[in-house]
């Protein structure tokens, strides 16, 4: 009975004659915010799934641009729209990732530009596609990077990185102690103890090396002494987390959508294709069996042109067979892992 006495107490005092009497009290109450949308663009050349990069006080950065709710609207036309500004080139393929906005997730080292460092930063990640790396305008300070280069634990196309069994993993296991729950931790993310490995589990196995203070990020986010040792280059703010989340996605969607192609151009050997999906999944796959799945899927066709290469069999050219995916069942392809 007191809290419905309560209730119609309080309902009454902020009734449209007395919210005027608050105002003051609700700007007090109400953080400043800013709504923020960060770039995944992904590209691959050179052998390399390879990720746009921009500087932000020294720190390797993503893309970032502010959402204006008056000039925009939409979140993506927003997107696309600074991507053009500060790049010079049009994105395609283009997905929400994740919303992030963990209270002090932007540090006081690696502020956004112009921004108050009481401004509660919430960034809506986005993940894009590009058929090639894109050579940025010049008077843009961004470049391209192996994406390998932040998370040199999950390229495992030659075998499992030593990184992971001499120094990761024994950093891992000093951290779990006797702890039950994190030792499986530990075999689950990295495919220990006659578990898999997923390469799903891209962001799983940065947030346990996050939490078990192995990255600089958490040593900078906690102020704690910079000492021991920190896997992969740190990015600003929760960048690596962001890059992990799209890493993970892409892996995931690439056995169930044809995404693979909004990577690569018009004309490509199932070679070149085969690479594409191994520099994705940090994986070497089985190369009949990866062509037979493709064939089953009808997704590509050969044009009759051959490339003709240097001390091998000529190879030839397919291409996807956009139609068909657009009038039938969305579906990828089969990635038989060696």
């Amino acid at each position: 009975m007191l809290v419905r006495r309560w209730v119609l107490r309080w309902n009454g005092i902020c009734s449209a004659s007395h919210v005027s009497l608050f105002k003051p009290l609700f700007r007090i109450m109400t953080p400043s915010l800013l709504i923020g949308l960060s770039a995944v663009i992904v590209a691959f050349d050179e052998g390399e799934p390879q990720v746009l990069c921009t500087r932000r006080d020294n720190l390797t950065a993503l893309p970032f641009g502010a959402f204006d709710p008056k000039a925009h609207r939409t979140f993506d036309l927003a997107l696309r729209g600074w991507v053009r500004e500060q790049t010079g080139f049009d994105l395609g393929y283009v997905e929400q990732l994740y919303t992030f906005g963990d209270r002090n997730r932007e540090t006081p080292d690696a502020t956004v530009p112009g921004v108050a460092e009481t401004t509660r930063v919430i960034s809506v990640g986005y993940l894009a596609l590009v058929q090639k790396r894109i050579e940025v305008e010049a008077g843009f300070e961004a470049k391209w990077l192996p994406w390998y280069r932040f998370f040199p634990w999950e390229d495992r196309r030659v075998g499992p990185p030593k990184i992971v069994y001499k120094e990761i993993v024994p950093s891992l296991m000093t951290w779990a102690g006797t702890t039950k729950q994190r030792i499986n931790r530990i075999n689950l993310a990295f495919g220990l103890s006659d578990v898999a490995w997923i390469e799903e589990r891209a962001l799983e196995r940065y947030e346990l090396l996050y939490e078990a203070n192995l990255v600089a990020e958490r040593r900078r986010d906690s102020a704690e002494p910079q000492s021991g040792i920190a896997f992969g280059s740190p990015m600003a703010s929760d960048h690596r987390r962001i890059l992990a989340t799209a890493i993970s996605r892409l892996r995931g969607k690439v056995k169930y959508r044809p995404v693979l192609f909004d990577l690569i151009p018009e004309k490509f050997t199932l070679s070149h294709l085969q690479s594409i999906a191994e520099g994705l999944l940090g994986q070497k796959l089985h190369t009949q069996n990866f062509r037979r799945g493709l064939e089953r899927t009808k997704l590509v066709k050969g044009t009759g042109q051959m490339r003709i290469q240097t001390g091998g069999r000529p190879a030839e050219y397919h291409s996807f067979q956009r139609l068909y995916a657009s009038q039938n069942a969305p579906c990828g392809i089969a990635m038989p892992v060696l």
